[in-house]
């Protein structure tokens, strides 16, 4: 059962900066992207940033500017940096990665709040 092992949550004031890493607990194989969902109280989760096998990279028009997704290809590791955050980037983070019809995994999700 593959895992995903997501850190770097945590509370950081207006303006501040995070980086969110996710990484399996098992060598995976054939990934055809990986991503970072997010999901506020009484809200929807929704997409933040996707990283496709080829670095092809697409952002929520929200975080666009301010958030940067990388993976290392040889680790099957994915990363979300963020910077200037607001008020309203409080949410769970939830790593995604998606291996097509191999299968599909989400992370247990990561508190990012944003308050001063």
């Amino acid at each position: 059962q593959v895992q995903l092992v997501e850190s770097g949550g945590g509370l950081v004031q207006p303006g501040g900066s995070l980086r969110l890493s996710c990484a399996p607990s098992t060598t995976i194989f054939n990934i055809n992207a990986m991503a970072w969902y997010r999901q506020a109280p009484g809200k929807q989760r929704e997409l933040v940033a996707r990283i496709t096998s080829g670095g092809s990279t697409n952002y929520a028009d929200s975080v666009k500017g301010r958030f940067t997704i990388s993976r290392d290809n040889g680790k099957n590791t994915v990363f979300l940096q963020m910077n200037s955050l607001k008020p309203e980037d409080t949410a769970v983070y939830y790593c995604f990665v998606d291996r097509g019809l191999r299968g599909m995994y989400w992370g247990q999700g990561t508190q990012v709040t944003v308050s001063s």
